[in-house]
């Protein structure tokens, strides 16, 4: 009798260990998919202010059309990427983020434009969307990061192995954002 209740105990705690990994196995991967889907309304979201950047530079500035159409350009791109295919989309984002500067750089040639209301607004509005952005790349990478520790770790890489649990890959860096700046002040 005391046999057939250890028994019973102990086919308890295992079932119970089994769910308690795989559920954090689901979590993981629910937050982590949560964290891209931020990114993705980030993404959406400097694309939705961008027409209104081009428009507004373009009032003041009619010199900078190739500029202005690269980042129409990379915008049109970036919205007809498909939601799966996660690494052309920071890919185009990432050269996106370059043009956008580049847009900021050819502003500085037009103080009435810098001057504009409505441009310092949609400025600001597009650094704190970069932001957010960056701040929700940081997040996919910690969870992607947490689910990939999970699944490799024992006893929940075993639970991970039967239920097909597949490690997330990271958003890199672009190559170009890592070189050294060159910083001179001679003149």
């Amino acid at each position: 009798m005391i046999a057939t209740i250890v028994m019973i105990v102990i086919v308890i705690l295992l079932i119970a260990l089994y769910a308690g990994l795989y559920n954090g196995l689901v979590q993981l991967r629910t937050h982590a998919q949560e964290s891209w889907s931020q990114i993705d309304v980030q993404l959406q979201r400097r694309n939705d202010l961008i027409p209104n950047l081009v428009s507004t530079v373009k009032g003041y500035s009619k010199y900078e059309a190739s500029t202005l159409e690269k980042v129409t350009q990379l915008r049109s791109q970036l919205e007809n990427i498909p939601d799966s295919d996660r690494a052309q989309k920071m890919a185009v984002s990432n050269e996106l983020t370059g043009t956008l500067q580049s847009l900021f750089a050819v502003a500085e040639n037009y103080p009435d434009l810098k001057a504009s209301t409505q441009y310092q607004s949609l400025m600001e509005e597009l650094s704190n969307t970069e932001n957010k952005i960056a701040y929700s790349r940081q997040l996919y990478n910690s969870t992607v990061a947490n689910l990939d520790a999970k699944i490799q770790s024992f006893p929940s890489n075993i639970i991970a192995k039967i239920h097909h649990f597949k490690q997330m890959d990271y958003l890199q860096v672009p190559k170009e954002s890592k070189s050294v700046s060159k910083v001179s002040f001679d003149d």
